[in-house]
């Protein structure tokens, strides 16, 4: 039976599947990283990290799913990417580490609670602006000759990396607000709810920014989104965004709590679908397709069984883990 599948758009779903989770479930704890400074020490700073305390570790399980799927299935891609994105990949690995270890230390060392919150803030900033600029470089190219990459060290550097960059930041910190609306109460609540306000104008603006940019790096962008009859598809995507975004809006003022992180989750994943479109079936931009840069049919073979257990029991866990601390926290926690 597997024989008639094609494994290799079987593993592309999974491996966005899995980029796609860690962007929903990572993303509101690296956005409360990014908004930390902005919460008052004492109180709501230990609420905001309460809220995030029992689930952040597990999140970041879909990261290296993600990574370890690209280099085992699609070896080619790992091959030409990772040394095309070395910097930004090291600084986002570099700041995860340095916010889980404030995110533990916090607790732990309160004469020097103040040196953690920045060293937790610092990383998540860093984290956040990386995967952006990761995906911005992605997007814009990356330079392949015969099946290795063939550019510079500064490549990936670029006004559009950084638009998305700051893309990215602005979009985990409104799913960070949202969360904290849907999370806390009180006065955490009520000024994470201005936030929101603002970091969903900001993001709205940034995702027309991009959307308004991509056609015009690629001939292969322009055509996926503007040729007959394609457009008559691709076009809802920019029209469920503004719907989206109008009904965001109106819930945050009526003073919703859940609806508003749902709907910025709403956001990110029209913009997820607005990326496949660009490059899907490329794996690389232009320059190399999935079935190119897929490892043998036996390996997938293999590998999918694993998957078919692990994932679900990653599911299975995640579900539990959300279900069991579910409602309202406080600033006495879990520590």
């Amino acid at each position: 039976m597997l024989a008639n599948i094609d494994l290799t758009v079987v593993w592309a779903l999974i491996i966005a599947l899995a980029v796609f989770a860690y962007i929903v479930m990572d993303g509101f704890d690296l956005g409360i990283g990014i908004l930390f400074p902005a919460f008052r020490p004492g109180h709501e700073r230990d609420t905001a990290m309460n809220s995030i305390a029992p689930v952040w570790d597990g999140n970041e399980t879909w990261l290296v799913l993600g990574g370890g799927g690209l280099f085992a299935v699609f070896p080619l891609a790992y091959a030409v990417i990772m040394p095309a994105l070395y910097a930004p990949i090291i600084a986002m690995l570099l700041g995860l580490i340095f916010r889980g270890v404030a995110f533990e230390f916090r607790w732990r060392d309160p004469r020097h609670r103040a040196l953690w919150d920045v060293a937790f803030t610092g990383g998540s900033v860093v984290a956040a602006l990386a995967q952006g600029i990761t995906l911005g470089a992605l997007l814009q190219g990356i330079k392949v000759e015969g099946r290795a990459y063939a550019g510079g060290w500064w490549d990936w550097l670029t006004p559009f990396s950084l638009l998305v960059g700051l893309g990215i930041v602005c979009g985990y910190a409104l799913l960070g607000a949202t969360w904290l609306v849907m999370r806390t109460e009180g006065s955490l609540q009520q000024r994470s709810r201005t936030f929101s306000l603002w970091l969903g104008a900001a993001t709205v603006a940034v995702i027309a920014a991009v959307s308004a940019a991509t056609p015009f790096l690629e001939g292969q962008y322009w055509e996926r989104w503007f040729s007959m009859p394609s457009v008559l598809l691709t076009a809802q995507v920019p029209l469920l965004v503004a719907v989206a975004s109008f009904l965001f809006f109106r819930s945050l003022r009526g003073g919703a709590e859940r609806t508003p992180f749902l709907l910025a989750l709403g956001l990110f994943l029209l913009s997820f679908v607005g990326l496949g479109i660009s490059i899907f079936p490329d794996v690389v931009p232009g320059r190399v397709t999935i079935w190119e840069a897929a490892a043998p049919h036996s390996s997938q073979v293999f590998l999918l069984v694993g998957a078919s257990v692990l994932i679900p029991v990653i599911l299975a866990y995640t579900a539990y883990s959300y279900w069991v601390f579910r409602g309202k926290v406080d600033a006495t926690g879990y520590h």
